[in-house]
């Protein structure tokens, strides 16, 4: 049986861990570093631990763990409905990193973000593209947790409500049994209706006197001018006009029949309330009397110009000396027919009132309607009139065109000749225009095609660079073929001296055979030199010439250089000249123009 090895069997897919040397140290990996991707890196962190995600302090985890655990806790913190299993795990494998970034960068663009991303930016670290996707997801779960943190709170509030209270609570709701129990607050009834006083007949008396009864008159009423009252009434009827003073005396009397509770204490008594409702009533009567005497003054002092206003006015002072002697007599009697016609005069009176505030409002309006009704009459006459003029003005045409027809229709032949000779001298004109417009286009296409000083000047760089590339091309080739005639010649040399080595080396066995031969050999060896000896002579002498003419060649070229250094010393001079010239002559025509 073969012995087990000791040393165990690396599982397929795990990750290289670190390596370590003969000594024991640890191999550190040469690794480039940049300096905006570190910067990326820290923003990025930041912003995870802005967000909430402290794993990121961890220093043992690694900037790929940290990345992508942070956008994943972003993905799953914004609580999106997306159909793909999110786990991450720290020191995966490649596979599983791989498939993890395949499944970050499938989402991104179900959630709406608007930066693209790529697997291989996050499995190689880009930080840089890496960056706006984690500051959107970040920007993202802050707003999911804030949108969700009130509804949170609210639901453990309430979960945490149904089995506990806090003893505020508790002792408000004792508070609020005892406050509910007591009859602090309860109505008192402080006056009771005698029953000799007699039975009210109608259901709003009713009503009222059940309020004196607990304390309370409450008038839910209109206050009109001159101190009228508009009353609630029950449902179903309709509300009722009263005077105050009537309904000060109406109180009065549904007071004397009411007397104070036995078993109230600090309360006033019927006679005291008796005798508070009659220092009212007198001081009622007092300010009826001014006020039917300041009316009655106020009559007497108007003149007699004001006719309708006077007589309204006196219908207004003898209907309130009805009201008070109908409110006397409802003291004295109580009876409930004499309170319609008194309700029915103070609706009188206060339509009166009404009517006399409108009153000036309505002359300005009448007034208004007369002068509009004047200035229509004003504009129909001026139209008539102008109408009138223009007709007059027509028929007198009619007449001078029907006298003097002939000479009209002479005149307007003539005029129409006229017309149509000019017309045609236009046209004439027109064509003679496009004609000569012609000639001056094709004299300034003429013109353009003669190129100005400053084109020449561009013309002359162009050639000038082109020449230059086409002299390095024609130098370029030039060397490659004389590259090639040397290896050439370098190679049939070669081929020469190889077919005589061969040469020799065949036939010196059999020529050192006998003395004869041998000697044949030498002659033929001395010759070879000889020859070899001829095409090196040969060979310089060509050498010799060839250098020769390079030396002249050089000198032509540099005194060709010294031609050129003086062109371009004379086109330069040339300029300056010109341009000299040019000054001048802008000067003497100044000074002819002067």
């Amino acid at each position: 049986m073969a012995a087990a090895s000791v040393f165990q069997r690396v599982r397929t897919g795990s990750k290289i861990g670190a390596q370590y040397d003969q000594e024991g140290n640890l191999i550190k990996v040469e690794t480039r570093e940049d300096e905006e991707q570190s910067v990326k890196l820290a923003e990025i962190l930041e912003l995870l631990l802005a967000a909430g995600y402290f794993r990121a302090r961890i220093k043992g985890l690694s900037p790929f763990d940290k990345v992508v655990g942070g956008m994943t806790w972003c993905i799953t913190t914004c609580n999106f409905d997306i159909d793909v299993d999110l786990l991450f795990q720290e020191n995966s494998t490649i596979g599983q990193k791989i498939a993890l970034t395949e499944k970050i960068v499938s989402v991104l663009p179900k959630m709406k973000c608007p930066h693209r991303l790529e697997p291989h930016q996050i499995q190689g670290l880009d930080f840089i593209h890496i960056f706006p996707v984690v500051q959107w997801l970040v920007k993202k779960a802050i707003e999911t947790r804030e949108e969700m943190g009130d509804y949170v709170r609210s639901y453990s509030i309430s979960q945490f409500q149904k089995t506990h209270a806090f003893p505020e609570d508790e002792e408000f709701e004792l508070r609020k049994e005892r406050a509910i129990s007591t009859e602090v607050y309860a109505p008192q009834r402080r006056y009771k209706r005698q029953v000799d006083a007699g039975e009210l007949l109608d259901e709003e008396s009713r009503v009222h006197s059940t309020l004196l009864e607990f304390g309370r008159y409450s008038i839910s009423s209109f206050t009109g001018p001159e101190n009228f009252v508009l009353s609630s009434c029950p449902a179903g009827s309709e509300p009722r006009i009263f005077w105050m003073p009537f309904l000060q005396l109406r109180i009065k009397a549904l007071m004397t029949g009411m007397a104070a509770m036995a078993t109230e204490e600090g309360k006033l008594s019927a006679s005291t309330v008796g005798q508070i409702v009659g220092l009212q009533s007198e001081e009622i009567k007092q300010i009826a009397t001014e006020y039917a005497e300041k009316a009655e003054r106020s009559v007497e002092d108007r003149p007699e110009r004001f006719g309708p206003a006077q007589q309204h006015r006196r219908q207004l002072v003898s209907l309130n000396k009805r009201i008070t002697h109908k409110t006397k007599d409802k003291a004295k009697q109580h009876d409930h027919s004499w309170e319609g016609s008194v309700s029915l005069c103070c609706f009188e009176v206060l339509c009166l009132l009404l009517s006399f505030r409108f009153l000036e409002k309505l002359r300005a309006l009448v007034a208004m309607n007369e002068t509009l009704k004047h200035q229509e009459q004003t504009f129909r006459s001026h139209c008539r009139e102008e109408m009138t003029r223009l007709q007059q003005n027509i028929e007198e045409l009619k007449l001078e065109y029907g006298e003097g027809g002939d000479e009209k229709k002479e005149m307007n032949m003539l005029i129409d000749q006229q017309y149509t000779a000019d017309r045609e001298k236009l046209q004439k004109i027109r064509l003679l225009m496009a004609r000569r417009n012609r000639e001056i286009a094709i004299l300034q296409r003429k013109i353009d095609e003669v190129p100005s000083r400053a084109e020449l000047t561009q013309y002359q760089k162009r050639f000038i660079e082109l020449y230059s590339q086409v002299s390095a091309t024609h130098k370029e080739t030039k060397q490659f073929f004389t590259l090639y005639n040397t290896l050439d010649d370098k190679k049939v040399y070669l081929e020469k001296e190889v077919n005589l080595l061969n040469s020799i080396h065949d036939h010196f066995q059999q020529a050192m055979a006998s003395s004869g031969s041998k000697e044949q050999f030498l002659r033929q060896m001395e010759q070879i030199v000889e020859g070899i000896k001829q095409s090196r002579i040969k060979m310089e002498k060509k050498r010799q010439e060839n250098k020769m003419r390079r030396d002249q060649l050089n000198d032509e070229y540099l005194e060709l250089l010294d031609k050129q250094r003086l062109y371009f010393k004379t086109v330069k001079d040339f300029k300056e000249e010109c341009r000299k010239n040019e000054m001048l002559l802008s000067k003497l025509r100044a000074k002819g123009a002067s």
